[in-house]
């Protein structure tokens, strides 16, 4: 959710900013915006509404500088209109904003202090540099108008502030929104991605909640809320441009579908020994067999990856396991038992309700675990532990290979902590063996693209709703392929465990309603497949994905057999294209679908 840009030093900054803000299309966005600065008594404010190209039009030869900031918005106070997108002016002309975040006391402070001052906008960024200003007017300099501004501000921020009057400086805060300082030779930068900035630095400093940051083209200058210096060294971010660009694709989507075979290769080589055997960080598999229950806590994909990973975990490890939603778990949290593990499941690192959850059991003094895509994140860098997915950037809204890395894994962690455990089960689980079966079989899978194409023309070509449906992990899977047609092809499709449909859900099929069936568990697959005939015999299509041992001759989509607990590894590969086509069919944005966000950084 909105992208942040921001440098000083460069020569120029404009194609430094457009270009960051381009990267940063993935988070999700309406309106885009820059700032820049020649230093030289010359500067421009460019915003427009829509896709960065808009911006990238309306940016004329003479906008140039050697600083800026830019801001990709979603819309969160106000609608998507160029007033209410960043940056946002002080009504003296003083001060340039950029802002990720809701600030939650706005309205209080508009009210006390800035009556008779007329508002641009709806936002509550813009409250918060009318602020800066009115404190500058009193007579404070900018860096302290910031900090006075920042200690009264409630909820979430990541704030880039140019000072006219100081055009060699940026001012930076952060508080609960992800922001990282890009450090370059002649240059100092700061984005709310690595990813804006990796074409011009690889070298990163990580900011805490509530600190303030003073960047020229030569220092960092980092202080608590209080003043209080804070020494911090930078960090290297390794990311390939080729793995953050289409290339050849049509969307990021296909591309990041067709990369989940080497991601399974890729987390085998990463975890485990020379002698091919599983590894794992000893002191967290200790922290993990005092426990007496996993927490997994996850929002949307990685939610329904948790599911599956909560199985095996107790098969595996014979541990009690429970996947929760963040969102929920934060304002409701259950009675725990008496030693808990938590194990934060998050593509981006950054979700906001998860590390509303981490906040929370930290203060209680649980154990923690952050499993994610991105290593110098907030929660992976906050949890007492973290495991890397090594899936490479994500960049299409709707998460493909991050929900299988997410499984393979909890797959490889289970089994470490069963043998840890000396649990029979876990010895005789060859994850690696399972996971090179996995890989080869979804490439068999996505070298069927014609045929599953096909089917998503059958079944959701003009369709407005679908089902799917399973038992067990089948059931978990249902849930994940639902969402993926619904999030980027806008049918409203709704997964079901089968033995709930003649509990109510059955009213709701008509002649050709379309509905998926996943099919793998040997002990279920007989009551699944009776279930989806009785759909079929209310006149629906019904399209079966059935594992090769469990195949009949009617069932039209047959993945390769694999153990029961890894096979939603393979049959959500099916579900991932099933959905892919029927947005690109129907002429859809496949990256960027509409209202949503990658990166939910705000509640």
């Amino acid at each position: 959710m909105c992208g942040i840009v921001g440098v000083i030093g460069k020569k120029n900054a404009t194609q430094v900013l457009l270009q960051g803000l381009e990267k940063l299309e993935y988070r999700g966005y309406d309106s885009a915006g820059i700032y820049v600065n020649d230093q030289q008594g010359h500067d421009y404010l460019v915003k427009r509404v829509g896709r960065i190209k808009n911006l990238e039009n309306a940016v004329t030869d003479d906008v140039v500088g050697s600083m800026g900031i830019g801001h990709t918005r979603w819309a969160t106070n106000g609608m998507p209109s160029e007033a209410n997108s960043h940056p946002h002016l002080s009504n003296d002309e003083r001060f340039y904003l950029v802002h990720n975040g809701v600030i939650t006391n706005a309205n209080a402070l508009r009210d006390q202090y800035l009556q008779g001052i007329e508002l641009a906008s709806e936002t509550d960024t813009e409250i918060v540099v009318q602020l800066v200003a009115l404190f500058a007017r009193e007579g404070l300099d900018a860096k302290a108008a910031f900090a006075k501004t920042l200690k009264m501000l409630d909820g979430s921020y990541a704030f880039s502030l140019v000072d006219r009057l100081t055009p060699d400086t940026l001012y930076v805060a952060k508080n609960k929104s992800p922001l990282l300082i890009g450090k370059g030779d002649g240059f100092n930068a700061v984005a709310s991605d690595a990813m804006a900035l990796i074409s011009e630095t690889d070298q990163f400093v990580a900011l805490q909640d509530e600190e303030l940051v003073i960047l020229t083209k030569d220092n960092i200058a980092i202080e608590t809320l209080a003043g209080e210096p804070v020494s911090r060294d930078a960090f290297t971010v390794k990311l390939d441009d080729g793995e953050i660009s289409k290339g050849t694709y049509p969307f990021f989507m296909l591309k990041e579908i067709d990369e989940q075979p080497i991601v399974m290769h890729r987390l085998v080589d990463a975890y485990t020994d020379d002698e091919g055997q599983v590894s794992i960080d000893s002191d967290l598999l200790a922290a993990m067999k005092r426990a007496d229950r996993l927490y997994i806590v996850a929002a949307g994909t990685s939610y329904h990856a948790g599911l599956v990973g909560q199985a095996l975990f107790e098969k595996l490890a014979k541990v009690p396991a429970e996947a929760y939603l963040a969102s929920e778990f934060g304002y409701h949290q259950p009675l725990l038992s008496e030693r808990p593990f938590f194990i934060f499941l998050t593509q981006s690192g950054e979700t906001a309700d998860i590390r509303q959850v981490l906040v929370k059991i930290k203060a209680q003094g649980f154990p923690s675990l952050t499993v994610t895509n991105v290593g110098s994140s907030t929660l992976a860098r906050e949890a007492d532990y973290q495991l890397l997915l090594h899936a490479g950037p994500e960049i299409a809204v709707a998460s493909t290979k991050a929900y299988t890395a997410q499984i393979a894994a909890e797959a490889l962690l289970a089994k470490a902590l069963g043998e840890v455990k000396a649990i029979p089960e876990a010895a005789q689980f060859d994850v690696v063996h399972q996971l090179g079966l996995a890989s080869t079989a979804q490439q068999a899978l996505i070298e069927q693209k014609d045929l599953i194409h096909q089917w998503a023309t059958d079944l959701f070509a003009t369709t407005r709703n679908a089902f799917y449906i399973g038992r067990g992990t089948d059931y978990y899977v249902s849930l994940e392929a639902s969402l993926k047609l619904k999030e980027i092809s806008y049918v409203q499709a709704e997964g079901f465990a089968a033995g709930e449909l003649k509990h109510g859900t059955i009213a709701l099929i008509e002649k050709d309603t379309p509905l998926v069936a996943f099919i793998s568990d040997p002990e279920t697959a007989a009551h699944t497949r009776s279930n989806a005939d009785e759909i079929a015999a209310r006149g629906a299509k019904v399209l079966r994905i059935v594992t090769q041992a469990q195949a009949q001759d009617e069932d039209q989509i047959v993945i390769p057999d694999i153990d029961p607990l890894l096979a939603p590894l393979l049959s959500i590969i099916p579900a991932q294209l099933l959905a892919y086509y029927t947005s690109f069919d129907r002429g859809y944005d496949v990256d960027r679908p509409r209202n949503l966000a990658k990166s939910v950084t705000v509640e």
